[in-house]
């Protein structure tokens, strides 16, 4: 019997092989905020080991939305880039999808920082942006219309769908969590007032590009911190979504100013992620203050699929199963569950041939241990730190020479 995640999936205008696909993953290829050959390659390569969708990670919609320095910036400069990209992915049978997203209040190189409501912004204090203004309208029209900028960027370079970043704690993120949005106008308070804003920016795509391209929402089913967004409000924003003419609905959690590791689960390798940060004032505060700013939480397989189990049965829209699918078990039990689509992040890091080994009848478990090396060295270029192959100093130099 063909496993459920093989079987050919829709959604909305994108038929799609199988049902697996590539999460976002930040890659650390896109230095000055743009598509490098590596950047295609790594996409590239996972179409060509069979997976269905490949998301390019956090694509920035203007330059003050990126959280650091060397994010993709989704602009008019960057739609040859990702023209290239595209194709390259199309070549291998795949197609592709470029997550749109906004810092807000979490950022190092915004100035000045800007989110739902004022507040401090840990991230950015060794910058010198550790303080948080409210966005005032003009903000806000200012961050939808670049939503719809880059999602037509995207559109224009042939991508096939698009992924509005909500969740995470990023901006439309913010406005959601009731513990990030403090605002007493119209765009906070009550679920409604907190939902007005992200739904004027997914209004906004859809209406520009979800006649040619996928619309799909990453939201949190959980913040994963005491007051936040929980499972029963997450189903009332995936409803919300889904009458607004998203496609789909991609389930995630945790907020990265607060409980960053509530998405990713498993060891929080404090030290190394110190020896990539850019200053020595960032990497002494990652050393001696990650504890308490970046908790622990442990790993279990399937982790997010109970709890996004309420939006599963809210809406009709498929939903996005993501958070721990580490075998070919795991995946069954999602399906079971009436997830429609499977995306995975480090499994797929460390067993690039995950879908083929599915292909060839075999019931593979990913042999990721959730060491959580991969998150500490993204800069470099995400990988399997953990499983990859020694290379040699002529390597490594030609690695970092690379475009």
């Amino acid at each position: 019997m063909t496993h459920p995640a093989l079987e050919p999936g829709r959604i909305g205008p994108l038929h799609l092989r199988n049902r697996i696909v590539k999460t976002a993953t930040f890659e650390g290829m896109t230095p000055q905020g743009r598509v490098t050959s590596r950047l295609v390659e790594h996409h590239a390569a996972f179409a060509r080991r069979k997976v269905g969708l490949s998301t390019v990670a956090y694509g920035a919609v203007e330059r003050e939305g990126r959280t650091f320095e060397h994010q993709l910036v989704v602009d008019g400069e960057a739609r040859d880039g990702l023209a290239r990209l595209a194709r390259a992915v199309h070549r291998e049978g795949d197609a592709v999808s470029l997550q749109l997203s906004h810092c807000g209040g979490f950022t190092k190189v915004a100035r000045p920082v800007k989110g739902p409501s004022p507040g401090f912004n840990p991230y950015g204090i060794a910058a010198g942006r550790g303080w948080v203004r409210a966005m005032e309208e003009a903000d806000l029209d200012r961050v939808e219309a670049a939503f719809v900028r880059a999602a037509t960027v995207a559109r224009d370079a042939g991508f096939d769908a698009v992924e509005l970043h909500l969740g995470h704690g990023y901006l439309l993120s913010q406005f959601l969590s009731p513990v990030l949005n403090r605002r007493r106008d119209r765009y906070g308070g009550d679920l409604e007032g907190r939902l007005r804003f992200p739904l004027r920016v997914v209004t906004r795509v859809v209406d520009a590009v979800a006649d040619r391209l996928a619309v799909l929402c990453k939201i949190n089913v959980d913040d994963g911190v005491a007051g936040g967004l929980d499972p029963a409000e997450a189903a009332q924003v995936a409803v919300a979504l889904e009458a607004a003419g998203v496609h789909g609905i991609v389930t995630s959690g945790g907020l990265v100013q607060r409980s960053a590791f509530f998405l990713l689960r498993g060891e929080v390798p404090l030290r190394a992620m110190a020896r990539h940060e850019d200053g020595l004032l960032q990497r002494w505060a990652m050393r001696g203050l990650g504890r308490i700013f970046v908790p622990s939480y442990p790993w279990s397989p399937g982790f997010f699929l109970e709890s996004g189990r309420h939006i599963v049965e809210a809406v009709r829209i498929p939903v996005v199963a993501l958070g721990g699918l580490d075998g070919a078990h795991t995946l069954r039990r999602a399906a079971e569950a009436g997830y429609r689509f499977f995306a995975l992040g480090r499994a797929l890091l460390a067993d690039p041939d995950f879908v083929e080994r599915l292909e060839r009848g075999e019931e593979p478990t990913s042999r990721c241990d959730h060491c959580n090396l991969c998150v500490a060295a993204m800069d470099e270029g995400v990988r399997c730190v953990r499983f990859e192959r020694p290379k040699s100093a002529e390597d490594r130099a030609r690695r970092a020479a690379t475009p």
